[in-house]
């Protein structure tokens, strides 16, 4: 348990930051989870449309500290690559 006046503010900071991190992070897997769909669904235009959409949402995430760089790095290289392959 937080006792000094500083542990309980830094609790209240890590609190207001988790909860900051936890709706971006929600909201980064809906982003991936409807460019994920797009390219089930076999529909390259929605696809394409779905990977823009997604793509500063997901780097955002690296600014803000959420994800690590070079797994959005290897997210968005992969997703790319598999949206690519349903124009072909």
């Amino acid at each position: 348990m937080a006792n000094t006046p500083q542990s309980k503010k830094r609790a209240r900071q890590n609190e207001r930051r988790y909860a900051v991190n936890k709706a971006r992070r929600s909201r980064i897997r809906t982003f991936l989870r409807k460019v994920e769909e797009a390219i089930a669904s076999g529909n390259a235009e929605a696809a394409v449309a779905a990977l823009r959409a997604a793509q500063p949402e997901i780097a955002r995430g690296v600014t803000k500290g959420v994800l690590h760089k070079n797994t959005v790095a290897r997210k968005m290289s992969r997703l790319n690559a598999r949206v690519k392959s349903l124009a072909v």
